[in-house]
């Protein structure tokens, strides 16, 4: 019996792993059987004293997998076998977490489970209002308004949700799940025509908001449009209005018996029902509708929890919207079912506040994409980084400028990540035990993937991924209210990738993103990264448009005011890119289009290139 790490955890997560035991089991050819031990870290006898709730008599539970057996090729020999065992040592170690956990629940299910675990008094949101709430606190106002909700609605089993990164917005989200109602998260920076078409696609009769939140995110020409298309608006101070003392009362008696309360509405919801609606970003095309079970959004958080180390200690700054994967289960979700403290901003957008934030909240965790991330480090004072542990991007390729500046002025790893609303999000990720600069890691524990050849690619493949946090299926305006389940579980994620023989992955680009010119095929993701080595510290978008003579040319945007195409041509030279990637046309724009979450908006930059081709032909 071997314990690889060396030494009793003091994270309460997997840490490193030696290369002695592997290179004993691969050496003996040993079959190993992997044991995992859950709920000792709770004893007395616990190295995590002073990180975690200490109780007398937790539950322990010993759980042993099928046995396994290393499969090294003979050929690898020395150090490399050593390292090569020690790897699959580590996939085997964390294969095991994930496969021990139990995330076959319901989301409200696992809250209950947190606030037993970590108890009552554990604080685990706060938003710019400054008022912390507990675990005991937060069930209590979920009880109170799940029950209002129950009430109002009776017959509606999806409500949108229109609302900012708050407490309330948290609160508002698990209320719906205590009574087995399934909240579709609305993109408030979508415009109203959009919030429309999601609605409608998901059959959403009533969206919840604030007449707060409307007045200060200027969204009245959005709800105008929601009411004229016959869709309800319910106002959370409206509701709050007829909350009862009978409802508060019950509250408070369901927070201090909260598995008790749970248990007579816990057969309204599954672990395979929708526990959320997501919505794609539309970057590329018209949004679609994601349907994701508890048992998904669960298996992503517990996929996560086999590779990073985190818990009660930590606490998280969320600036990303929770319309957003990441935002919802990196930045709401993942914290409060682990009992970690998350301070909730309602905008990212606010680059010199942000920084401050973090140095104010002496936050240890932070999800971000590149443009944002870029934009902090353009404001922030190197101290304000301080208590970083961890910040993860995702979303969008992350620059090699952005990695360096935080690493060479912040001492701050960013550790990329790579996913899709459809996975819930994540799919892989560096961590700090296993990172590749230029990679977004490897994949998850449970995820089985293939790549699937593309014509005119010669590195890598299309992306298909299969797994516990694959979405249920697709909404669609052609058939409204009705899940499409991807064919035989199989998610095609339009991505072209490549993997090396430690199985991190690299992204080349999207289907989507390659131009077709002279009938060689061009990657947009490519050109754009070229673009911004040389130009880094402005914003670019690259796309493509019909081309009467070659098919299709490459239009480049960017902010850069001093952009010329004969320094870009000599510079992609230099990079020895094919004179095809050099744009045709460079337009200097006020400001390139981006999205709510932060991802550049190519729709709308095509557009703009398009209606510039138009002007340019009169």
């Amino acid at each position: 019996m071997v314990f690889p790490e060396g030494r009793i955890t003091v994270t309460g997560a997997l840490m490193k792993i030696y290369e002695g035991p592997g290179m004993i089991a691969d050496k003996s050819g040993a079959i190993l059987l992997p044991i995992r031990i859950e709920g000792a870290q709770y004893t007395i006898f616990s190295r995590l004293k002073g990180k975690v709730r200490i109780r007398w008599f937790p539950r322990v539970t010993i759980t042993i997998l099928p046995p396994q057996k290393f499969n090294i090729p003979e050929e690898i020999k020395g150090r490399k076998r050593r390292q090569v065992a020690s790897a699959q040592l580590y996939d085997v170690m964390s294969e095991m977490i994930f496969d021990s956990s139990d995330y076959r629940r319901t989301l409200f299910d696992v809250l209950i489970t947190a606030r037993k675990i970590h108890g009552a008094r554990q604080v685990i949101a706060e938003d710019i209002e400054r008022k912390p709430m507990n675990f005991g606190q937060f069930l209590l106002r979920c009880f109170a308004l799940g029950t209002v909700l129950r009430r109002s609605f009776p017959a509606e089993q999806v409500l949108g949700i229109l609302l900012p990164n708050s407490s309330v917005t948290a609160v508002t989200f698990f209320a719906l799940q205590a009574y087995g109602k399934t909240p579709a998260m609305i993109n408030f920076s979508a415009g109203g025509a959009q919030m429309v078409l999601a609605c409608q696609m998901a059959e959403v009769r009533t969206v919840l908001t604030s007449r707060r939140f409307v007045k200060m995110g200027k969204l009245d020409a959005a709800v105008a449009s929601l009411t004229a298309a016959g869709i309800g608006v319910a106002y959370l101070e409206d509701i709050g209005a007829g909350v009862r003392a009978w409802d508060k009362g019950f509250g408070l008696f369901a927070s201090w018996f909260p598995a008790s309360v749970y248990g007579r509405t816990k057969h309204l919801a599954a672990a395979d029902d929708p526990a959320v609606i997501l919505y794609t970003s539309g970057s590329e095309g018209t949004p679609k509708g994601v349907a994701l079970s508890h048992a998904n959004i669960l298996a992503n958080c517990s996929q996560l929890a086999s590779r990073i180390d985190f818990g009660p200690q930590d606490k998280v700054l969320n600036v990303l919207p929770m319309f957003h994967a990441f935002g919802l289960t990196g930045g709401t979700l993942l914290p409060i079912l682990n009992g970690i403290k998350t301070f909730y901003y309602p905008s990212p957008l606010h680059y010199r506040i942000v920084p401050e934030l973090i140095y104010d909240t002496n936050s240890t965790i932070m999800f971000g994409t590149d443009t944002f991330l870029a934009a902090y480090a353009r404001f922030a004072n190197p101290y304000d980084m301080n208590s970083i542990r961890y910040i993860f991007a995702g979303a969008e390729k992350l620059k090699e400028e952005t990695r360096r500046v935080y690493a060479d002025k912040y001492g701050v790893r960013v550790l990329e990540g790579y996913g899709a609303t459809e996975t819930s999000p994540v799919i892989s990720i560096n961590t700090p035990m296993q990172n590749r600069t230029g990679s977004v890691g490897r994949f998850l524990p449970g995820i089985a993937a293939r790549l699937e050849a593309v014509p005119g690619i010669d590195e890598g493949g299309q992306l298909f991924v299969k797994g516990p946090n694959v979405m249920l299926g697709y909404f669609k305006a052609d058939a409204p209210g009705k899940i499409q389940a991807p064919p035989e579980g199989w998610y095609d994620t339009g991505d072209i990738v490549a993997m090396d023989e430690q199985g991190y992955i690299f992204i080349k680009g999207r289907t989507k993103r390659f131009a077709k010119i002279g009938g060689e095929m061009v990657s947009l993701s490519a050109v754009e990264a070229a673009v911004s080595r040389l130009w880094p510290d402005h914003a670019h978008a690259v796309v493509n448009v019909p081309d009467a003579k070659k098919g299709e040319q490459i239009v480049l945007l960017t902010d850069y005011a001093a952009a010329s195409r004969d320094e870009l041509a000599k510079y992609l030279r230099a990079e020895k890119m094919t004179e095809l990637a050099t744009p045709k046309r460079v337009m200097v724009v006020k400001a390139v289009p981006v999205l709510g979450t932060g991802k550049a908006d190519y729709q709308r930059a095509k557009a703009m290139a398009a209606a510039d081709e138009a002007v340019a032909a009169q």
